[in-house]
């Protein structure tokens, strides 16, 4: 063989080798290829509605997601507790028959579909419906794939959620008494207010036919003014402070309240305005330092973008479910990053267990985390909520385990069956007319 005809040969057999182990995935290839054919496709057969009533008030609406696969299920939060028979008919009447059939995985397209399903959207029932539906698959997808659902988020960026208890009484050395125990179990946010700084007494307001006092703003902050000098004089500065205004004062009134609270230093004052008067926020910007959060009534994007897009608020404070659940407060999590708007999503007694876990999730994603509202569940609620997202030391913590990490024991729920088919907000001001709760 010469010299021509043995590299010809060599030539050969080295193009056969290379053609051979293109034929052989790598490891990455072998890898990619397993995740491109994906699981098997998983439909949903049936949605379920849970009626449970517990801790007085509190009428939760969970929404149960089962599959085409045996024991594989998620569960949402649509708790409306004022309306919680409109959400259950929403959900059972118009969004399951929907998405019976579906694939699990289109949680978007799902998403989207049910929120122009009505056709007027943004509303605060079909929200809630919405809610339900769209968390109980958020849930299935991390069972499913056996990690939680900060992982589908894009991971942890804090190991753990401080969060901010809630303290109200009626007089002032009471509230620095809790503050003080709080304080000592590791808080460093606490929401205070006064029970009776809100209404007039009986006798100045007999005009409101009610059995209870009336409202009345202007004593309301002058009170509120009182408490924050109060405590800071006893406390000093090193515990931050919150208070919610629940838009019980006109914008004006509201413009003197953030002035005036301006040497305290709060965390931050929640609406100082109602929904309607979210213009007013732009002249709040301008004239206090007061750090401003708005608001748990947001129901629809329009409301709240401009807040965030012109940086007139320095919290987004949205109630989930209200909003349309996970899917929608992630985008608007991750839009208020860009604007340096930092997420405290309301979370009272009036959220489900559901609801804190879904809270919990976008606050261990979420870049531009601020605080999160803590409710302390009672014992009930607990045990038939296992998996609960647990509370320590003014933290809230993970389980990882996968979904939404939390179930709901259906034989203790059924224990507690609605007392009533929700309640009615009713407050006046002291000539008897109509206030916003």
């Amino acid at each position: 063989m010469n010299r021509r005809e043995a590299l010809t040969t060599f030539a050969g057999c080295g193009a056969s080798l290379a053609a051979a182990m293109a034929e052989v995935p790598s490891p990455l290839q072998t890898a990619q290829q397993a995740v491109r054919r994906g699981l098997p496709p998983v439909k949903i057969t049936d949605v379920k509605v849970i009626l449970t009533q517990m801790e007085s008030s509190t009428h939760y609406v969970v929404v149960k997601v089962l599959t085409s696969e045996p024991g594989l299920y998620g569960l949402g939060c649509a708790t409306h507790a004022e309306r919680p028979l409109v959400v259950t008919t929403a959900v059972e009447q118009y969004l399951k028959p929907m998405v019976i059939g579906r694939n699990v995985d289109d949680i978007e397209d799902i998403w989207q579909m049910a929120n122009v399903a009505p056709y007027w959207r943004g509303g605060v029932d079909a929200n809630n419906a919405l809610s339900g539906v769209d968390g109980a698959l958020w849930d299935i997808m991390g069972k499913r794939a056996g990690l939680p659902v900060y992982a589908f988020l894009g991971g942890k960026v804090r190991t753990a959620i401080p969060v901010y208890a809630t303290i109200e009484s009626v007089e002032l050395p009471e509230v620095e008494d809790q503050i003080r125990k709080k304080m000592s179990e590791g808080y460093t946010h606490v929401k205070v207010g006064l029970t009776s700084n809100v209404g007039a007494t009986q006798s100045q307001g007999l005009a409101s036919g009610l059995n209870r006092p009336p409202l009345d703003p202007h004593r309301y902050v002058i009170e509120t003014i009182k408490l924050f000098d109060f405590l800071r004089s006893r406390i000093g500065f090193d515990l931050q402070l919150i208070h919610t205004v629940h838009e019980r004062v006109t914008p004006g009134e509201a413009l003197e309240f953030a002035k005036a609270v301006e040497p305290y230093r709060p965390f931050f004052m929640e609406d100082l305005l109602a929904v309607e008067d979210v213009a007013w926020y732009q002249h709040l910007r301008k004239q206090t330092s007061t750090a401003l959060a708005a608001t748990s009534m947001f129901v629809n994007r329009s409301e709240w973008l401009p807040l965030v897009a012109n940086r007139w608020i320095d919290f987004l404070r949205m109630h989930v479910s209200a909003v349309g659940g996970l899917s929608m407060a992630r985008k608007a999590a991750m839009c208020c990053e860009f604007f340096n708007v930092r997420t405290a999503w309301h979370a009272p007694g009036m959220v489900s267990p559901i609801g804190h876990a879904i809270n919990a999730h976008l606050d261990w994603a979420c870049y531009n985390f601020g605080i999160q509202e803590e409710h302390r569940f009672s014992d009930q609620v607990l045990e038939a909520f296992p998996g609960t997202p647990a509370i320590t030391k003014g933290f809230m913590h993970s389980n990882d385990r996968p979904g939404l990490g939390i179930d709901i024991d259906e034989k203790i729920a059924s224990k507690y069956p609605y007392s009533n088919h929700g309640f009615n907000r009713r407050f006046r001001l002291r000539d008897g007319s109509p206030l916003r709760p």
